[in-house]
């Protein structure tokens, strides 16, 4: 059962990691490439600022995003700020972020997310937490996914494992981490079982589109080439 309770801990703790990496950059750092293909480190805060404020919309029952366009149009307009200007809006819109979850009642409803995806209110807060997690390594200052904390990076696998199960692109899929923790995916392509092993860390970058998967053993046919998240 999720522990929402927890997550929103796990979420706090994430963002002060965060903010205390971003606090040693400087303007210019703020301007350099990202890991995040034709991102800036930037756009990458800007985008956890209004990815806050768009979480926010959800859980007052409003749209996350006027539109896909207004989001793109946000994150482009904030990401060439300073550095002290996207420090403030980090801490600014996760502040909003907590007043609008410290005022939800049922956490058992239905709400609405980005791309007419629905989910449980109580498993937004794990969401969020994955969105400061991932991007904090995308930031690429210093922050790698072995720094992860351990009960993250098991649940994000699992996260990704469930949302490509049964996709019609990827064949079934045994993921090991080789310490006895596995996870199933896949099945929708049919065919054998492929055996995809590596530590816990290559298989999230692998399923999160952050590795190429190089550094994994992949046994029973070749590695999947995973659609976009």
């Amino acid at each position: 059962m999720t522990d929402h309770a927890r997550d929103l801990e796990s979420v706090r703790r994430a963002t002060e990691r965060l903010l205390s990496a971003a606090a040693r950059l400087d303007n210019a750092g703020v301007t350099e490439p990202s890991r995040l293909p034709g991102w800036t480190r930037g756009h990458v805060l800007a985008h956890l600022s209004r990815n806050a404020d768009a979480l926010a919309e959800v859980f007052a029952g409003r749209p996350m995003y006027a539109s896909p366009e207004a989001r793109d149009a946000d994150i482009e307009r904030d990401a060439p700020r300073p550095l002290a200007a996207h420090l403030a809006d980090l801490r600014e819109s996760a502040d909003r972020l907590r007043e609008a979850e410290a005022a939800t009642a049922d956490w058992s409803r239905t709400v609405e997310l980005r791309n007419g995806v629905t989910d449980v209110a109580s498993r937004v807060p794990f969401r969020r937490w994955a969105e400061v997690e991932l991007h904090h390594v995308d930031l690429d200052a210093g922050y790698e996914l072995e720094d992860l904390p351990e009960e993250f990076t098991d649940r994000e696998i699992a996260f990704l494992a469930e949302r490509f199960d049964g996709h019609p692109e990827v064949p079934p899929v045994r993921l090991d981490a080789g310490d006895g923790r596995s996870w199933t995916t896949g099945g929708g392509a049919g065919g054998g079982t492929v055996g995809v092993r590596g530590t816990a860390a290559d298989l999230l970058g692998w399923l999160s589109g952050r590795r190429d998967g190089s550094a994994l053993d992949v046994t029973g046919g070749l590695l999947p080439v995973l659609p976009p998240l």
